[in-house]
């Protein structure tokens, strides 16, 4: 046994895997919100915890019933709202609400595995409301740094299945084609790296998985889509457990529980990330991969 636990703790002896424990984050309850932030947000500033690549902000919010983010604007940073349980409705500011019409990526009701996705780009205005009447909305806000300043706002939206995420890990938004020199009609046609993704305007790849418990799920770092062979992976458990949830990273010894945070660097693409399922119950993990 000595020998099979030595051989997986050096599958990836080249990495540097540092915890980012969940009573590091930042934490406000205003009374219809309760969120937690893993990097410096609002009011919250911790110079240790400013971005890692391009990932700048990853939020983990509850909203109450009836309540939430009034319209707002954003500019020149790639946002993304992965839903894990309760509502939430996105609307753009040019819609009025009661005549928004049937779905579409400027007005959506999220449920669980729904991520809505907006490039700000030179600047677009939205509202994210918890319009239901009795549910807490609980979700992950993840911002990013866009490889470029000044792109054309836009809004995705694209669900996720569960059952897939419990096979293993999910790509949810991958690099756009073309990169940072997309043409007109690269923007407009909005492909991504990897097919039955959200195109991102970084060299970004975000994964999802649910894994039973003694289960063990592996991420190929760069998810075989990125162009820079330096990696950095950030993985994340949210607390959506009820605190039963665990996880361990490459065979090592640290245990990570709902909340909790991972920095993962002197990783290369290619390089395979083993995630193992500890706790009582099975743990939903999100992996962002970025340069």
């Amino acid at each position: 046994m000595n020998g099979i636990k030595s051989a997986m703790s050096k599958a990836l002896t080249h990495a540097k895997i540092t915890p980012h424990r969940s009573a590091a984050r930042g934490h406000s309850d205003h009374g219809w919100l309760n969120t937690y932030h893993s990097f410096s947000f609002a009011n919250w500033f911790q110079p240790d915890f400013t971005h890692f690549g391009s990932l700048r902000v990853l939020n983990e919010d509850r909203v109450k019933a009836n309540s939430g983010f009034p319209t707002h604007p954003h500019r020149d940073f790639e946002i993304f709202s992965y839903i894990i349980s309760g509502e939430l409705t996105h609307r753009d500011s040019m819609l009025k609400k009661g005549a928004e019409g049937s779905q579409s990526d400027k007005f959506y009701r999220m449920h669980r595995g729904d991520v809505q996705f907006t490039t700000g780009g030179t600047g677009i205005a939205h509202s994210e409301q918890n319009e239901h009447n009795k549910d807490t909305v609980h979700f992950l806000q993840i911002w990013a740094i866009p490889w470029k300043r000044g792109l054309t706002p836009r809004y995705h939206t694209r669900h996720f299945d569960d059952e897939k995420k419990r096979q293993g890990f999910v790509p949810i938004l991958s690099p756009l084609k073309g990169g940072p020199d997309a043409t007109h009609q690269q923007e407009q046609a909005a492909e991504p790296t990897i097919d039955d993704t959200i195109p991102i305007h970084a060299d970004f790849v975000m994964g999802a998985g649910i894994i039973a418990p003694q289960q063990k799920f592996e991420w190929v770092v760069g998810a075989n889509a990125t162009k820079d062979p330096k990696r950095k992976v950030y993985v994340h458990v949210p607390m959506a457990k009820g605190g039963k949830a665990k996880i361990r990273l490459d065979g090592r010894d640290d245990v990570y529980d709902e909340g909790d945070g991972v920095f993962i660097d002197n990783v290369r693409a290619g390089d395979k990330l083993s995630v193992e399922s500890l706790g009582e119950v099975e743990a939903e993990v999100v992996v962002l991969d970025t340069a």
